[in-house]
């Protein structure tokens, strides 16, 4: 089993400011205030977390899923 990437780029659909940011390991990231212009996001209908909705990378849960 491959180690799951901890490491995930999220793209803000409001203002488009990217900006990388450690996962949590055992749960899912529901909530994520852009730095930039502010916006909360959240999951997107039918995804777990904002990783798996504006991220580079799903989260670690997802990704063990997967394999």
């Amino acid at each position: 089993m491959a180690e799951p990437i901890l490491v995930s780029v999220l793209t803000c659909p409001r203002c488009g400011f990217a900006r990388e940011e450690k996962m949590p390991t055992d749960a899912c990231q529901f909530f994520y205030q852009c730095t930039s212009c502010g916006a909360l996001l959240r999951p997107k209908p039918g995804d777990c977390c904002v990783f798996c909705s504006y991220g580079s990378v799903p989260c670690p849960p997802v990704q063990a899923a997967r394999q």
